[in-house]
């Protein structure tokens, strides 16, 4: 038996595709910190989330980005791809570069979860030595072993807008 936290069980048992975004700004990534989900004390994130049936990867980003840090983001260049796959949890995740344009920072909600459900706990910018700082478990894989926020913009390519 796993100690998957009860509010992700929704998430458990099958394949995800999720968007995410990488926003930076004055030296800080924005993060979302999650309670905790599997094998963790808290989860820390980028925004993102899961892409509905017939919407865009554009779409459910700038969807995600409200719903989760109330920012308006509009959405560049894909980035890369990452599989989270640690059962029962198992996601497809592409990332993309996104820069804000509106709206107020807070600490949002999932529409998809009651309000005494809620998997989100902060939303916060953090720098390159606040992300080292956090413990390893605590934080999505991308973010493990970052020596600068820049190692997350990849190097330019031309096969995605």
């Amino acid at each position: 038996m796993s100690d998957l936290n009860p509010d992700a069980a929704a998430y458990a048992g099958k394949l995800r595709v999720r968007v995410c975004g990488i926003c930076l700004q004055e030296n800080k990534l924005l993060l979302v910190r999650h309670s905790h989900t599997l094998g963790n004390t808290a989860f820390w994130a980028p925004p993102g989330g899961g892409l509905h049936y017939g919407e865009t990867m554009q779409a459910c980003l700038r969807r995600e980005f409200a719903e989760e840090t109330g920012l308006q983001v509009t959405v560049g260049r894909f980035l890369f791809v990452n599989e989270f796959l640690q059962p029962p949890l198992h996601a497809v995740e592409f990332f993309f570069e996104v820069k804000p344009v509106g709206g107020t920072m807070i600490t949002g909600t999932d529409p998809e979860s009651a309000a005494d459900r809620q998997l989100i706990q902060e939303v916060q910018w953090l720098t390159i030595r606040e992300i080292q700082r956090i413990p390893t478990t605590d934080k999505h894989r991308t973010l493990q072993h970052l020596l600068s926020l820049d190692d997350l913009l990849g190097l330019p390519h031309n096969f995605m807008a």
